[in-house]
């Protein structure tokens, strides 16, 4: 369910190099000293307090189970995961963890277009009232009302033309408490249909929140609610609501009614931080016992490791991109929809130097839009070999092969030039050393850029208004993590013509080869074989610019105990119930 991320997630895992990565880097030679691992032995004790600390600046403001456009973040849905269970949990493996879902059965026939979905009849609400179909018929009935063009604000719903929702559906039926069918126009890719569209219906308690005869109305009620905590009264969870106070903290509590694995801690907190250094700070003194190292402070890590704190370095099923602003009436639209121009952009970044110079070696660069750190079945072992390697030279002729001259060193054509304003996530120096990085090769290729650095909700806000594309021209420190609503990473809802949560990229053998991942096929092989002609082209034509995928420091204190075990690392969002602290 997550769009563009605004932090580096924190639980995101290296599942090439395994687990074992606690103290060195994948494909580096950097060294740690601290080689233990937080799977404890040691008996489990109840109580105890988890402080969890935010990515710098990010203020917790959404907490309804579906998302809006502008609000749908990892920082956002790590509370609501731990608040409200979804019909299908992903696990490390890519795969349906059951006995952390809603649902504990799906079949489907062989044509792809109809689904049938089995729910567990265990799960309560917290006020004892059981989950049930009713719930998923509220769910999708608010996910139809803001899925509108004509949805009120905060929404639209995140999810709209993602996994053949909602327009591809021709019915969704109740068949009993526990059962329901889906109907789709279409025949489907049986997996993708899965992990994109059905995911998507987390149920929501009906009971409390269908109070509108008006959809409308309602839609309006719930958008209202979402950005208040104390809204969340009823939930299915392992963990409840006690306080919430906007850039100071968010305090969750275990759900004693809660129908799985019980959380045994007192509180769990997830802390605002102003800064880098004040999360840093916090580590040190131990106002903070879950957080993580800015790769500016790495030369710092061995006063964390003296006190105890284990560094585990991971990454994200994802990847990490320079967008560029491609929408309708974007003043930089003309120049950007010409490939040999994104061609030279993607040249003149140096990736291999970014990742050793500013993340110590633990930022592989990207190819494409799959990474290959953690690797995954979807990536395609031909692009192993970088398509774009870094060459200034290079890049540099391919303008001047189109027409462009340097004119006072910026490369010119007629009355236009190759100036750009670059947004970055401000309140990292990692990344503000990054695109100086970016901006310094650039300028050798003949292309000027302006730096902005923002606040990652005012970047966010900005990038991802098609309405409103002005004030920016590119724009670097998001992320993409493939954990929602696109779990199955065919890219539909990023690179394709009106993409949700695309820039205005549009090409149509991009939108062929998107569609056909989505078809049917007799085979687990056909099915890849069409997923990586689209994965080829997709890297090659550069909707986005591929940067390097940077790892997470993740770091904890030695007395919390269940963070890498139960880190859910592929997809970045941690069963924290099996969090503990020992006493």
């Amino acid at each position: 369910m997550k769009r563009i991320f605004t932090r580096r997630a924190w639980m995101v895992g290296a599942l090439t190099c395994g687990l074992t990565l606690l103290v060195t880097g994948c494909g580096t030679s950097s060294s740690h000293q601290n080689s233990s691992s937080n799977s404890s032995s040691a008996k489990q004790t109840p109580g105890g307090t988890i402080i969890f600390a935010e990515y710098p600046q990010s203020n917790l403001n959404w907490f309804f189970p579906l998302f809006n456009e502008q609000d749908d973040g990892v920082d956002n849905a790590q509370v609501i995961n731990e608040l409200y269970k979804p019909l299908l949990w992903i696990n490390n493996d890519f795969q349906i963890n059951w006995n952390s879902s809603i649902a504990n059965k799906i079949t489907y026939n062989k044509k792809g277009t109809v689904y049938h979905v089995f729910m567990n009849p265990k799960w309560h609400w917290s006020n004892g009232k059981p989950v049930t179909t009713k719930d998923i018929l509220f769910t999708w009935k608010v996910i139809q009302a803001t899925s509108s063009p004509n949805a009120p604000a905060p929404w639209p719903f995140v999810g709209a033309g993602t996994g053949d929702i909602p327009n591809g559906i021709k019915s969704l039926v109740a068949n009993g408490p526990y059962e329901f069918t889906v109907t789709l126009d279409q025949p489907a890719n049986q997996e993708w249909f899965i992990y994109n569209g059905l995911i998507q219906l987390t149920p929501l308690p009906a009971a409390t929140w269908d109070i509108h005869k008006n959809m409308t109305n309602e839609i309006k009620y719930l958008g209202a609610g979402a950005g208040n905590l104390m809204f969340d009264t009823v939930v299915d969870g392992p963990f409840k609501v006690a306080a919430a106070v906007p850039n100071q903290s968010w305090t969750l509590v275990p759900n004693p009614n809660y129908d799985g694995h019980k959380s045994i801690i007192n509180k769990l907190i997830f802390q605002y931080e102003s800064s880098n250094e004040a999360e840093f700070s916090g580590l040190m003194t131990g106002s903070v016992n879950v957080g993580y190292l800015d790769p500016s402070q790495y030369g710092s890590r061995q006063a964390l490791i003296a006190q105890g704190n284990v560094l585990v370095p991971q990454y994200a099923f994802g990847y990490f991109e320079t967008q560029l602003n491609m929408f309708p009436g974007s003043p930089v639209k003309k120049l950007f929809d010409q490939l040999y121009i994104r061609q030279a952009l993607q040249m003149g970044i140096d990736n291999s130097s970014i990742d050793q110079s500013v993340y110590h070696g633990f930022a592989p660069p990207l190819d494409g839009p799959i990474p290959q750190i953690p690797h995954t079945e979807f990536f395609d072992p031909t692009l192993k070999t970088n398509p774009y390697p870094f060459n200034i030279q290079a890049g540099k002729q391919l303008l001047e092969s189109h027409g462009w001259k340097l004119v006072n060193g910026v490369m010119t054509k007629g009355n236009q030039k190759l100036q750009f304003t670059m947004l970055y996530t401000s309140g990292a120096l990692s990344e503000k050393d990054q695109v100086e990085l970016m901006k310094q090769d650039w300028g050798q290729e003949g292309i000027d850029i302006t730096l902005k650095g923002v606040p990652a909700s005012t970047q966010e806000s900005v990038t991802y208004d098609p309405k409103s594309p002005i004030g920016w021209d590119m724009s670097n420190g998001l992320a993409w993590f493939y954990n929602g609503p696109g779990y199955y990473p065919s890219g539909g809802q990023l690179f394709a013509t009106n993409a949700p949560s695309g820039f205005g990229y549009s090409n149509k053998t991009e939108d062929s080869l998107i569609a056909a991942t989505h078809q049917p096929y007799p085979t687990e092989a056909a099915a890849m074989k069409a997923f990586y002609k689209y994965e080829d082209f997709t890297a090659l034509h550069l909707p986005v610019l591929w940067g390097a995928n940077i790892a997470t420091l993740t770091v904890h204190a030695q007395k919390v105990h269940g963070t890498i075990q139960y880190g859910n690392a592929l997809t970045g969002f941690p069963q924290m119930n099996y969090w503990w602290v020992s006493q």
